[in-house]
């Protein structure tokens, strides 16, 4: 029996819909060499983490383990699984691979954090391969809703892993390389120890769809609009852009991007020469000029985020352009899961003004970029692989696609975030967890999801924040207490305010308190804190979080 282990360990994307951040190992356990698959970040809520900026992987094992990593390799362009880069890799420092396309997003990411750029390293197509250790990776093309999507072949002293991150089967993409079938069912002739692949889709009964399905009844609807008609997508899915851009320009329209998100990407595209042949555009100002039937916008916000363009048109003007009564908006996307309010809200405040919205509920508009689940068994059958690992997914998409392998013979587990799985042997093996939280970006600093920030926070905002002040000299009170209200009523069921009565009965506990009481911070903050919430709790029925600041004056 080998004394070294092949093993998969994912620290984000196991259970979730973002968040991917995959490694894998090969050696004597505990002393195998890594590498990192994808770097990536998901997003906050209101509900949940209120205040976030981002949410990314907890890379601390990593880290811990920093002498055993080789390299970074990064599969595509999509924040969740490139986003975390330029936050984390100071962390890390090492080599990061990446395709051409993606490698120039993730040097624009270094650049933002002032990071060495030239350990970007951009990698060709399959034959090109990387050595890392005792890993030597391929980066395989792959059709997805961003240019240059890859697949990576990782081959091993263990055996190969092909691990497929978002992808779908296209043959005719519009923008990027489409699916090659033959390339699959080569690299599954070489043999295939495990494949590690996508699952958001498992529950889709149908084929999917090709992106170049789309142009006809867009542009359809564009020539029969006669006001202005506004459009928004995903920023990073420049095939659709373009088939927006073109329906704008058949329609005899002029066609205007809004949106630093959209521009940056359609011009990283172009700049790496796999967006050819994009309609001409003109600015937001020339637009404003225009007779309305004249314009198309193509705007970011498809998820309904507040500062993006199309929830700034819905509350008003925004960088000159209004939209009016008759307008069309349409949103040339899939509402992700967790976003549904806030893309109403937009819909919403269309509504009012008399734009009429056509949403996502058909999917004539919209086509996925992820493999349904026939085409996940399509890939099973080329590939056919020894064993079958699901990620991207939440848990219940994980697990479907476990069946779905199953009923092909296919051995397979449900992996989650912090499981070392040994896929050295004939079927997978669970053999170790390690810690795999997440970390928030909250404004410039970053902070652990169990630090107790966001958790006090929460709390604030469903309690209320009720600051007491007290001046102690010589262990007696000095004047009244006073307090300050945040998120509370002002006044309660009595009809009197609510600090006044807080302050009342404060004073008369201080008067009541000993001077050994007085004299200690914590039984006096602890008494205080019953107190207000007791007033609070019988005057307004809520028990508030409270901020005791007691002030000690020392004699000279």
């Amino acid at each position: 029996m080998s004394s070294e282990r092949l093993i998969y360990l994912p620290l984000g994307g196991a259970g979730e819909v973002g968040m991917n951040a995959y490694v894998y190992g090969y050696g004597a356990p505990g002393k195998e060499r890594l590498i990192l698959v994808d770097l990536g970040v998901t997003f906050p809520d209101m509900d949940s983490t209120p205040g976030v900026d981002l949410i990314l992987p907890d890379i601390s094992w990593l880290a811990d383990n920093i002498d055993r990593l080789e390299a970074i390799f990064i599969t595509h362009a999509h924040e969740d699984h490139v986003g975390a880069l330029g936050h984390l890799w100071s962390r890390l420092r090492k080599p990061v691979y990446a395709r051409n396309f993606t490698a120039r997003i993730a040097r624009l990411k270094f650049e933002e954090h002032g990071l060495p750029i030239e350990e970007i390293n951009t990698v060709g197509a399959r034959p090109e391969t990387v050595e890392a250790g005792p890993f030597r990776v391929q980066f395989v093309p792959i059709s997805h809703s961003i240019p240059e999507t890859s697949v990576m072949v990782i081959d091993t002293p263990g055996g190969r892993i092909v691990h497929a991150a978002d992808f779908k089967l296209d043959t005719d993409p519009v923008v990027g390389e489409p699916f090659d079938a033959a390339l699959f069912e080569a690299i599954g002739d070489e043999g295939v120890k495990a494949l590690i692949c996508d699952s958001t889709n498992v529950f889709v009964p149908d084929p999917g769809r090709s992106e170049s399905t789309l142009a006809k009844p867009i542009s359809e609807l564009v020539a029969d609009a006669r006001g202005m008609v506004v459009a928004t997508t995903f920023a990073s899915n420049v095939a659709r852009v373009k088939t927006l851009a073109e329906a704008g320009r058949a329609a005899g329209r002029s066609v205007c991007l809004l949106g630093r998100a959209m521009k940056r990407m359609v011009g990283v595209a172009e700049e790496a020469g796999v967006l050819g042949d994009f309609p001409s555009l003109i600015a937001p100002e020339e637009a404003a000029k225009l007779p309305r039937g004249d314009v198309m916008l193509i705007v970011t916000g498809s998820q309904g985020e507040r500062r993006a363009a199309s929830a700034q048109l819905s509350r008003g003007k925004y960088l000159g352009m209004e939209l009016r009564e008759g307008d069309t908006f349409l949103f040339s996307s899939k509402t992700i899961p967790g976003n549904e309010r806030g893309v109403l809200r937009v819909i919403n405040a269309f509504s009012e003004i008399g734009v009429d919205v056509i949403d996502d509920s058909t999917s004539r508009y919209h086509v996925s970029g992820h493999a349904n689940r026939p085409d996940l068994a399509r890939v099973h059958g080329l590939l056919r692989p020894d064993m079958i690992l699901p990620n991207h997914g939440e848990h219940r998409m994980l697990r479907e696609h476990a069946k779905l392998a199953a009923e092909a013979g296919i051995a397979s587990i449900v992996p989650t975030n912090g499981m070392v799985v040994d896929v050295s042997g004939e079927v997978p093996e669970p053999v170790e967890y390690v810690d795999a939280g997440r970390v928030y970006v909250d404004g410039a600093v970053m902070v652990g999801a169990l630090d107790g920030v966001v958790r006090n926070r929460i709390r604030m905002a469903l309690n209320g924040l009720v600051m007491v002040n007290l001046l102690i000299e010589e262990n007696e009170a000095l004047g009244e207490p006073w307090c300050e209200l945040m998120g509370l009523s002002e006044k309660g069921r009595s009809g009197a305010p609510l600090a006044d009565l807080i302050e009342g009965e404060l004073a008369q506990f201080i008067d009541r308190s000993s001077r050994k009481v007085l004299a200690d911070d914590d039984k006096l903050e602890e008494g205080v804190r019953r107190v207000v919430r007791q007033v609070a709790m019988e005057e307004i029925g809520k028990k508030p979080e409270v901020i005791v600041v007691i002030s000690r004056l020392q004699e000279d």
